[in-house]
């Protein structure tokens, strides 16, 4: 009987000896296949497009999906798209940290259900809390308490943006020490909801304050451009619209359906945004906008935000991207255009965040003025959210 203790004993040791090896090993790995650029760093430009790019004062981002793999964000890294040593090294002022928590196997652009998941293991090999294993909106919390953990250890280097007040006191502070910077939750894919009102008050209480209805798959609220009806909003979804515009939580069209699309310019009563998109007129893809759309979320006082990956920009370089940007100005002007890039999304995307003044580079050779690329490049989201965040 002794025995048969001891070996179960060491059974067990051994298995949380693999878990703990698991947990120090595979996450990285995972990261790096998955989060690719097309260019790699170092980045060079003309003397012209760095003089402009160094005189930015506010450069911002809409989308990136870096809280999902489990990255220390305050080292810098040789992988992925982003992290705040990388962002200070970019001048960057701004960067929307998005949180995934459900993705389908075989994800793809055309046509997905939400029966399977390929977010459960890793979050286990990740050593993320338990209660977020199995709880959609236990992931998105431990994903806001991650960023809030970085902001704590950054040494004030880095700050989470809630409200209109506190992006104005980050301001203040990096009139003085320029390479601060900061973020703002948001949320990809209302999923996390589990299907209850109450839950919006929930995350918001967490911090979030950017959220889209859909991802790669229906739910509660409805169509996703990449599911299975390509319905509008449901009655549920409407509900969910209409209180986030209550809080001044910003609402986010990113892989919403056509239909969907639709439903809530109808409904909305303040201004919405794409986080991260490309443009049928310039790419013509399932994950782009349609004119309408585009001219429809200008209307709102929103934003359209450019992403830097193929499926958005049919192009594997900046002057891809470059060319979508340009499609918008000349559509609906320059006010309602942003940078959306998709970094750490599980995409290869065109460069690292260090890679920006490539952008500026191919605006220029587009002709874009100065005055435009300076909105383009975070002028418009820095008005956007001192005028639609919550005040405090």
């Amino acid at each position: 009987m002794k025995t048969l203790k001891r070996l179960l004993l060491g059974l067990i040791g051994l298995l949380i000896a693999l878990y703990i090896l698991a947990v120090l090993i595979v996450p990285g790995i995972v990261d790096k296949r998955f989060n690719t650029v097309s260019l790699k760093p170092p980045y060079t430009v003309s003397a012209n497009a760095q003089s402009l790019y160094n005189s930015l004062d506010f450069i911002a981002d809409m989308h990136c999906d870096a809280l999902l793999w489990k990255r220390d964000i305050l080292e810098r890294h040789d992988y992925g798209g982003v992290d705040i040593p990388r962002m200070r090294e970019a001048n960057m002022a701004f960067q929307a940290f998005t949180i995934v928590t459900k993705s389908p196997k075989n994800q793809n652009f055309d046509k997905n259900t939400g029966d399977t998941d390929q977010i459960t293991l890793p979050y286990i090999l990740q050593g993320r809390p338990i209660n977020s294993w199995f709880d959609l909106k236990n992931r998105a919390i431990s994903q806001c308490e991650a960023l809030y953990e970085f902001e704590e250890q950054s040494n004030w280097t880095f700050f989470v943006i809630k409200s209109a007040t506190d992006l104005e006191a980050f301001l203040e502070k990096r009139t003085s020490n320029p390479k601060i910077t900061s973020g703002l939750l948001g949320l990809e894919g209302m999923h996390a909801l589990n299907g209850e009102l109450k839950n919006v008050d929930e995350l918001y209480e967490a911090g979030i304050r950017m959220m889209a209805p859909v991802h790669f798959f229906d739910n509660a609220l409805g169509g996703s451009a990449h599911g299975v009806s390509k319905e509008g909003l449901t009655s549920f979804g409407k509900e969910v619209i209409k209180k986030m515009q209550a809080k001044n939580m910003i609402v986010d069209i990113a892989h919403s359906s056509p239909q969907m699309i639709d439903d809530i310019l109808a409904i909305a009563t303040k201004p919405v945004v794409s986080s991260h998109t490309g443009v049928q007129g310039q790419c013509n893809s399932v994950r782009n906008l349609s004119d309408e759309h585009v001219k429809g979320i200008a209307q709102t006082g929103g934003l359209i935000s450019i992403a830097m990956f193929e499926t958005a920009s049919c192009g594997s370089d900046p002057a891809s991207t470059a060319e979508a940007i340009k499609y918008c100005i000349d559509l609906v002007g320059a006010d309602y255009v942003a940078l959306g890039s998709d970094f750490d999304g599980a995409v290869q995307t065109h460069t690292d965040v260090t890679g920006l003044p490539l952008f500026v580079e191919e605006l220029l050779k587009l002709n874009v003025s100065e005055e435009d690329i300076r909105k383009v490049m975070g002028g418009n989201v820095k008005r956007f959210l001192l005028e639609n965040l919550p005040q405090k």
